[in-house]
């Protein structure tokens, strides 16, 4: 029988090992999102936003907790408002345009302590790009599907939001400035640590829906 053998048997683990956490802890979640989120943790969801994303300019920060046993997935699903798959929003009107997304949150454990933020370690995948083509903004009869104003929109994959999910083929999250996405109405209530970041798809205006996820090892 090895060392390592012997000692599993016997209940005790090498001075090397990591174990997770045995007992559920309370966490913290702070979320702003342009326009709507939800956050499950682990495949339960845990979170959504209050304001329905069928609302326009439905900017507002959301603060709640829950409990987790280490290491787990914190998985975020992130949407912009728009009218319909063009990916435009105010169509017919002076104001028709491409909108723009935008997310920041951060988790700490019952002590305080940061054990997460939004920012380029997360990945990423876009599930609705729309319109395909930036000149569909200007249209005078834009038609979701047709010419500049086709979309791309794709199912989320099976078990995204569990911890044993391999998304090594999703990108890293895009981190954008606060002055390309100009946060307002809740933004300003969190004080946000310094290492929280904007994160969205590569392209603020087209990219839609996104789903988003990190492994959380406490």
């Amino acid at each position: 029988m090895t060392l390592a053998l012997a000692l599993t048997l016997a209940g005790c683990t090498t001075s090397t090992e990591q174990s997770p956490s045995t007992s559920s802890q309370t966490y913290t979640a702070e979320v702003w999102a342009d326009n709507w989120f939800s956050m499950s943790v682990n495949g339960e969801q845990v979170a959504e936003d209050s304001v329905p994303i069928t609302t326009e300019r439905s900017f507002n920060a959301e603060t709640f907790t829950f409990q987790a046993q280490g290491p787990f997935v914190l998985a975020l699903t992130a949407m912009d408002f728009k009218e319909n798959d063009s990916g435009l929003e105010y169509i017919g009107t002076d104001r028709q345009q491409m909108g723009d997304g935008g997310v920041i949150l951060q988790v700490r454990d019952a002590n305080g302590a940061l054990v997460a933020v939004s920012d380029g370690g997360w990945k990423c995948l876009v599930t609705h790009h729309a319109p395909v083509d930036k000149s569909c903004e200007s249209e005078s009869d834009p038609v979701a599907g047709e010419g500049a104003c086709a979309f791309e929109t794709y199912d989320a994959p099976e078990g995204w939001e569990t911890l044993d999910y391999d998304d090594s083929t999703w990108s890293a999250a895009s981190e954008h400035s606060e002055a390309a996405v100009s946060p307002k109405d809740g933004y300003d209530e969190i004080n946000w640590d310094a290492s929280a970041a904007l994160i969205w798809g590569p392209d603020l205006e087209t990219d839609n829906t996104i789903l988003c996820r990190i492994v959380v090892q406490q």
